[in-house]
């Protein structure tokens, strides 16, 4: 059984995995420059690999489901729950988390357009989905989408606040 949308969902998780892998040498840069990793540096690190990982797991599940035969509206259902869930709950605890390991809040935008959209988002997807509306995969594939283009959004705001701050070298 073909999914639909699966050529687009594997393009997609090669390019998470892609920028997953760039994030990670970009957030090195600072300490090849002889800066020392800051809380805040390990927490954004964490994070944006945290989130792109399970948005690659949310683009490879409705093919992996395809495989056991589900009907296609049962199918992405099940998907929508078992990516939705821990990605709304990823987002909706990052606050927390943030304020938690780095002592403050995250900035007004992030709050917006990373947990506030990006929630919504999936949120509207899970019920969407779950309803039993006609479009199912397209509204799974475009709630993907939008987390990739939020997280990505993200990374490059917080690589902005990083590249601001002092390079403290060893003496």
């Amino acid at each position: 059984m073909d999914v639909k949308g699966a050529a687009l969902l594997y393009t997609m998780a090669g390019l998470m995995v892609t920028f997953a892998g760039f994030s990670a040498i970009l957030l090195s840069v600072r300490q090849a420059a002889g800066a020392q990793l800051s809380v805040l540096d390990r927490f954004l690190a964490r994070t944006v690999l945290t989130f792109l990982f399970t948005l690659t797991a949310g683009a490879l599940l409705p093919p992996l489901l395809s495989l056991y035969d589900i009907s296609e509206s049962f199918m992405w259902k099940i998907a929508a729950v078992l990516f939705g869930l821990p990605m709304l709950f990823l987002q909706m605890t990052y606050p927390g988390r943030r304020r938690k390991a780095v002592g403050a809040m995250p900035p007004p935008i992030i709050l917006a357009v990373f947990v506030i959209f990006a929630s919504a988002v999936i949120a509207a997807m899970m019920i969407y989905v779950c309803a039993g509306f006609y479009y199912a995969a397209a509204a799974y594939i475009t709630a993907v989408l939008a987390n990739f283009l939020t997280t990505a959004f993200a990374f490059i705001t917080a690589v902005d606040v990083i590249l601001r701050d002092p390079v403290d070298r060893p003496r």
